[in-house]
């Protein structure tokens, strides 16, 4: 059965909450990070090292490490055995800890495509669907959230060597994906694109426009912010490359930081790495165009294609 909890519920009293999270439909990365930080204060309450948990649990530091940044599922005789050690009594706490521990290995919507997601995605297909905020820049193709599913297509079909059959289940993917935009409590996306993505043709005139006419009609909406980077811009803040940086719901996980690259994604996770991106981002919303800007560029260009 699914667990509906309330991401104030699993981290505990004082955090800002978000409303009720479906954490079986959002997949096993949010629960993850949420006990993973929760076991990480514990831990550090009792001055616990990380060698010494890993010991109470038959397994090595490293493995602590990523079970506390929710990199991977968790045992629930693990939790239960990291409980004890932490001296947490409460009956209440231990039970929704360890029902966060049995969730975090329950697989999201997406598995039903786990033959065209590789094991790097997942970690971002389930902070992308409980995300409260997206922020990205793209700087060779339209955001996939954003696209329409003629241009899926056709970008996808330029991709690594795949049948057909494989190119539609990657398309129906990434249409499936963009329904976070249209539930009750969206996030707010805010993207980023470059001049360049926008004039990249994936096919005939006619594709690009229609493209263009979804990018002005989703731009309406009042959770998406839009900005285009003009080439008149010249070299800009991130200029290296495309960067999404994810918000987990609730107010105690940090940003998440995700540079997809042609055969994985990397996930920066120092602080002073996060912060870095973030700073990058800022600065890039401050040389583009503003939201209206953007639009009057788009219906240019639209015009011209």
């Amino acid at each position: 059965m699914g667990l509906n909890l309330s991401v104030s519920d699993a981290v505990g009293s004082g955090t800002r909450t978000t409303g009720d999270i479906d954490l079986q439909q959002s997949g096993p990365t949010v629960p993850r990070m949420i006990l993973g930080a929760r076991l990480r204060r514990l831990r550090e309450a009792r001055g616990i090292t990380g060698a010494e948990a890993g010991h109470r649990i038959r397994a090595s530091h490293s493995k602590i490490s990523r079970l506390e940044m929710g990199r991977t599922g968790f045992k629930t005789r693990d939790v239960a055995d990291l409980l004890t050690l932490y001296g947490v009594t409460d009956e209440s706490e231990r039970a929704t800890l360890l029902a966060l521990a049995r969730q975090s290995n329950t697989p999201g919507w997406w598995h039903v495509y786990h033959d065209v997601v590789p094991s790097w995605l997942n970690v971002y297909l389930g902070l992308e669907q409980t995300a409260v905020v997206i922020r990205g820049y793209e700087l060779q193709f339209v955001p996939g959230l954003l696209q329409t599913e003629e241009y899926a297509r056709a970008l996808l079909t330029f991709g690594p060597d795949d049948t057909r059959d494989r190119i539609e289940r990657r398309v129906a993917l990434r249409m499936a994906r963009q329904r976070i935009l249209h539930r009750p409590q969206p996030p707010h996306l805010w993207v980023v694109i470059d001049e360049a993505a926008l004039r990249r043709s994936m096919g005939d005139a006619g594709l690009m426009r229609r493209q263009l006419d979804h990018l002005l009609n989703v731009s309406e909406m009042p959770h998406v912010t839009i900005q285009v980077v003009p080439f008149t811009v010249g070299g800009h803040a991130a200029i290296c490359g495309p960067i999404t940086v994810l918000r987990p719901p609730g107010g105690e996980l940090p940003d998440v930081v995700y540079l997809e690259q042609l055969t994985g994604g990397v996930y920066p996770d120092k602080p002073s790495e996060i912060e870095q991106y973030r700073h990058t981002m800022n600065r890039l919303v401050v040389e583009a165009e503003a939201p209206a800007a953007t639009r009057d560029f788009l219906y240019r260009l639209r015009r011209d294609t």
